[in-house]
């Protein structure tokens, strides 16, 4: 055994520099306790140290004894008033230590309980949790994502509050002095100014529901549209407050504040992501050591879970056995394929013409009818017409999807990248839908006969306030996204429960029971996150409705999933949803501000309402606070708007990128080496382990051949 002395390390002769390896040794891991144990004896030394380096440095006989402090006091040779005050600087040195520790403790202990009480805090914790544990952390990913939905919405809310419509409240109240301005009217340019809202005429007694599903009538002229919006600055003796700059400004705002956060969060799922697509070599062993979710504590929960390993192996057999077949594929065979999936693309487009058309007619026809209407319709009948843009775009939603995954079928896709493609599409069709009902909106707004459009820029008869015009048109495929889904959950999916639980015919035992397929949930909520987007410019109120929206959703999709639904055979893993939902999510933003900058750089603005009256276009407002500036200010900003700027701007970032892409090249090469001397390590201690039970075995054989050359 080794000698105290040798192994301590407070000892000038102990080597700190020892081989890794012997840090998981037993003797070192005792002497770690040890010096522990004689952290006392140390705290002495070092006051022994000093003390001998002050007052005794004449004492030449007391050189050894300052190297052998580990001695008992009381073998010192010194007088016993020093000995006493030794003593004292070591209790004085032990207890303040000891307050210290028991002060970092008290501070660390009160920063765990905040952060618990602050945890216990968050939004549908306890929800959230039990849905995890019934059903897996694929299914809590979807609720958690929709959280994030409902924070996302409501600061954004917060920031059109603060800077849109709080000002407006102040200025219906007069508590500052408030300057509204015209547009100067010379010849025909005066009608442009003429804007009264719609004109019901005679009120029936279902006007005031109309109203409140479509957003006209009483509604367009509140707070909740553009068109109210008329104040173009508040000012007082030390305050002025641009409410056109505020406007523009808070809608870039709220895009960027939306890229940045999705961003932020969307970083570690990619990680996580990135890590497990290159894990291919023990994606196998992956999934049958390490596939179980612990969280699952309902029995038929993890019946599911099995049945979904055992899918995710066969999709990973079939691939393989489909990357087999497509090695092995003939010149006529690849050519017979691709002729099928052209036809079968080539149909695809078709089925997604139709549906654009039927958006564009059916937005014309409740676009002349809004204008047209004469109130001797009935109830029925106008709120249909009202709505049928929304029901098409949700039929066409619905229908589709089913079609692409049928057609999807023949065109001999491996099982995974069939899952991504039929996603893709499906993505592109809800997000394509609202584009075309833009396009056909603004195809009617910059559009008139005999060129009446010149004087305002748009047609003015038939949209005073084309801003408002299109706010309507978010606010009601997002009410309407509402009502549908909450009619799914009630008409659908409970009387489904019902039949398959208590039916015991073969029809309703095919169906099956509900699944809660996460993929098409995701992609509701994104189509609905995108309308808000959208019409946040046109509608500031809308982000506080996608939040109530998003609020009752929430309740809607967790009391179908624990009474109605089961988990679907193709889960997602909570890593791959948590990336995979925000990837689509940022899709649909960038398609979200292309509407949103076209409508500010290029479409006029309405001369009869909002606060940009007085401009041409939405963006006019820039250059005209620039050149209010300072003229050494307006040089500088005019200056990073200039190509000067901007060819320099655009070669440093390339220049970073490149950068990023080949760290990025580099990074991935080293994470294949890892694996490479990790496989390599993986034989290497199977090889040991075959010579270990060689070696055993042989050792056996002579251990018996000796005991019979004994007997």
């Amino acid at each position: 055994m080794y000698e105290e002395s040798s192994l301590n390390p407070g000892n000038s002769g102990f080597n700190l520099s020892i081989n890794p390896l012997l840090h998981e040794l037993p003797s070192y891991q005792t002497v770690v306790r040890r010096s522990h144990s004689v952290s006392a004896s140390t705290r002495r030394r070092s006051t022994l140290g000093s003390y001998f380096s002050t007052s005794l440095k004449r004492r030449e006989s007391l050189g050894d004894a300052v190297e052998q402090a580990d001695r008992p006091l009381r073998d010192f040779p010194i007088s016993i008033q020093e000995k006493k005050k030794i003593r004292q600087d070591d209790q004085i040195y032990s207890s303040s230590n000891q307050n210290i520790i028991f002060k970092n403790m008290k501070w660390r202990r009160l920063s765990q309980g905040i952060k618990e009480h602050m945890s216990s805090l968050y939004l549908w914790r306890k929800d959230i949790h039990d849905i995890e544990g019934k059903f897996g952390t694929g299914i809590q990913s979807y609720f958690s994502f929709l959280r994030f939905l409902v924070l996302l919405n409501f600061v954004i809310f917060l920031l059109m509050f603060s800077f849109i419509i709080l000002p407006m409240i102040i200025s219906v109240q007069e508590v500052l002095n408030i300057t509204r301005t015209q547009v100067s009217s010379s010849g025909r340019v005066e009608e442009c100014t003429k804007y009264e809202g719609s004109n019901p005429g005679l009120i029936l007694f279902y006007s005031h529901m109309i109203d409140l599903l479509s957003g006209a009538g009483f509604l367009e002229k509140t707070y909740l549209f553009y068109g109210f919006y008329e104040t173009d600055e508040l000012h007082s003796n030390y305050f002025h407050y641009n409410v056109p700059l505020a406007y523009l400004l808070t809608t870039f705002a709220y895009i960027l504040l939306s890229l940045f956060w999705i961003v932020k969060r969307a970083v570690e799922g990619f990680k996580q992501s990135f890590i497990r697509s290159e894990d291919r070599f023990q994606s196998f062993c992956n999934k049958i050591f390490a596939g179980w979710d612990f969280c699952i504590t309902d029995e038929h929960a993890a019946a599911m879970k099995h049945s979904s390993l055992q899918y995710e192996l066969k999709t990973d057999l079939d691939e393989e056995r489909i990357k087999q077949k497509i090695a092995e594929r003939t010149q006529k065979e690849k050519f017979q394929i691709y002729l099928r999936r052209a036809f079968l693309n080539l149909l695809v487009l078709l089925i997604l013409a139709a549906c654009f058309y039927c958006i564009y007619r059916t937005t014309i026809y409740s676009q002349q009818f809004h204008y047209t209407q004469t109130n001797d319709g009935s109830f029925t009948f106008d709120l249909i017409v009202q709505y049928l843009p929304s029901i098409v775009i949700t039929a066409a939603n619905f229908i589709t999807p089913l079609l692409f995954e049928y057609l999807i079928t023949f065109e001999d896709y491996s099982p995974a990248f069939e899952i991504k493609f039929m996603l893709l599409r499906s993505v592109f069709v809800r997000l394509a839908n609202i584009i075309v009902l833009l396009l056909s909106l603004w195809s009617q707004i910059t559009t008139c006969d005999g060129g009446e459009c010149k004087p305002c820029g748009y047609n003015h008869k038939s949209y005073p306030c084309w801003e408002t015009r299109i706010g309507q048109e978010m606010y009601k495929l997002m009410i309407f996204d509402l009502i549908i889904i909450s009619a799914v959950t009630l008409f659908v999916e409970f009387p489904r429960k019902l039949l398959v639980t208590f039916c015991s015919f073969p029809p309703f035992t095919w169906w099956g029971q509900q699944q809660f397929s996460v993929p098409q949930n995701v992609l509701e909520i994104v189509y609905g996150q995108t309308i808000c987007w959208i019409g946040t410019f046109y509608s500031p109120l809308l982000p506080g409705i996608a939040t109530i929206k998003y609020f009752a959703i929430f309740y809607i999709k967790k009391v179908s999933l624990m009474a109605n639904c089961q988990p679907s055979t193709r889960p997602f893993r909570a890593s791959s949803s948590n990336f995979f939902f925000l990837a689509v999510l940022l899709i649909g933003l960038p398609l979200a501000c292309v509407p949103i900058l076209f409508s500010i750089a290029v479409i006029s603005s309405s001369k009869s309402c909002g606060p940009f009256i007085k401009f041409n276009t939405t963006w006019e407002i820039i250059p005209t606070t620039i050149n209010s500036f300072p003229v050494g200010l307006q040089k500088l900003l005019y200056g990073l708007g200039s190509e000067i700027f901007a060819v320099p701007f655009f070669i440093i970032v390339c220049l970073i990128l490149f950068y990023l892409v080949a760290l990025s090249a580099a990074h991935k090469r080293v994470v294949v080496q890892l694996r490479d001397q990790l496989a390599m390590q993986g034989r290497d201690k199977q090889y040991l382990i075959r010579k270990l039970m060689r070696e055993s075995v042989i050792a056996k054989k002579r251990l018996a051949m000796a005991n019979a050359e004994k007997q």
